[in-house]
């Protein structure tokens, strides 16, 4: 078990005590969070634990199966991520973790006992299937991280989450000089307990594989911009895609989606916490897959600029398929014009205030001057209040 209890029980001691003028106060709103998130989360943890304990008696070949070209999306926040994960997604020649597997049933023998309970409720016409859904569509679906849904492929990081090791817990508990430098994952975690995080992830992975019988393995996260180097020592038949996106529109994207993260757990004293941190972060985010890149000879790794995903989603999607070698199914060919349709037609009124963020544009060009340089994107493109409505597909 590499459950980081450490880290637990100083996040939990840090969430009552002296919270005054920090990130979490402990307010009526806060102090009736996580009320409910221990014991709700307690319980998923537990559940979890108990089947991975089974997976050992019940089902020990899942630690013998193959991670076959496992394709992982990696790019910085808000880049085009999901919309790449979930059309390849839809491809049966792939299988990714959806939400329900990953919070509800992470281990083979909880996916067995759900697969019991589900052709049980099948016999009487699927209440319990309705009511998940309803349940289902008036929380998790009402989130504009992106969509959610327990019944859609999500970020798999969450399955750190059992291990507690992970930056996505700052969100619960915004105490960032509490966390591990997990945004530098590569760089300024101990070799030792990477490994030890990887080797958990990698099992979650064949336990997936073994449980649903598929061959590739598809995932994208955008914290793996911070641990690319760690998946492919891990993983040494992985294929990547790396996105990149015009820092002048990803920047004010990211600051705006941990804002709005961290205020559904939290009421931050101020309106964007941490943007001088979210900006330092960004930037390794975007230098470090780069320089890991660069590094590979194997030709494992494929760079993507997100206005090619915007303007041909098509034709990038196919171009995963014939330089990585995965076979084209049936269904491709309708992946594909689906792809371009939704490209054509998705359109988002987001917009940002760089100056209440604390920023300017001549800030994001000067700290991300080789991405600028490198890609050659504009240094005067910038979304503000007066803005447009275009295409969005960044997640």
């Amino acid at each position: 078990m590499i459950f980081n209890f450490r880290l637990f029980w100083r996040l939990t001691f840090r969430a009552f005590h002296r919270t005054a003028g920090t990130n979490g106060p402990l307010d009526r709103n806060r102090l009736t969070f996580l009320l409910c998130f221990y014991p709700i989360w307690g319980a998923l943890a537990l559940s979890a634990w108990a089947g991975f304990l089974l997976d050992e008696i019940f089902f020990p070949g899942y630690r013998r199966q193959p991670v076959e070209k496992p394709l992982f999306i990696v790019s910085p926040f808000r880049s085009g991520s999901t919309f790449i994960h979930r059309a390849l997604a839809s491809d049966p020649s792939f299988t990714t973790m959806k939400m329900g597997q990953i919070y509800l049933m992470p281990s083979i023998t909880q996916r067995r006992v759900f697969g019991v309970l589900a052709w049980l409720d099948g016999l009487f016409g699927g209440p319990g299937e309705r009511l998940l859904r309803s349940l289902d569509e008036r929380t998790l679906r009402k989130l504009k991280l992106h969509p959610f849904s327990l019944f859609d492929p999500e970020e798999d990081e969450h399955v750190l989450f059992y291990a507690w090791s992970t930056l996505l817990a700052g969100f619960v508990f915004p105490y960032l000089d509490e966390l591990p430098q997990y945004q530098y994952f590569d760089t300024a975690i101990p070799r030792a307990e990477r490994q030890r995080i990887m080797a958990f992830y990698k099992a979650c992975i064949q336990r997936h594989l073994y449980a649903t019988g598929a061959r590739f393995y598809l995932a994208k996260n955008p914290l793996f911009s911070a641990k690319i180097e760690s998946l492919l020592e891990t993983f040494p038949d992985a294929r990547i895609v790396y996105l990149v996106r015009n820092p002048l529109e990803a920047v004010p994207s990211t600051v705006s989606l941990f804002h709005y993260a961290w205020r559904l757990f939290s009421q931050p004293p101020v309106r964007y916490p941490h943007c001088g941190r979210i900006l330092d972060w960004t930037k390794y985010w975007y230098e470090h897959p780069l320089e890991v890149i660069d590094r590979d000879r194997s030709r494992r790794c494929m760079i993507v600029l997100y206005e090619d995903l915007v303007q041909s989603p098509d034709r990038v999607l196919g171009r995963i398929y014939s330089e990585f070698g995965y076979p084209e199914s049936d269904a491709v060919e309708s992946i594909l014009r689906d792809a371009a349709h939704a490209a054509r037609t998705h359109t988002s009124n987001h917009v940002y205030n760089l100056e209440a963020m604390g920023l300017t544009r001549e800030q994001i060009v000067r700290e991300f001057s080789r991405i600028f340089d490198r890609f050659d994107f504009d240094g005067q493109r910038l979304e503000t209040e007066e803005s447009r409505v275009e295409i969005e597909i960044a997640s």
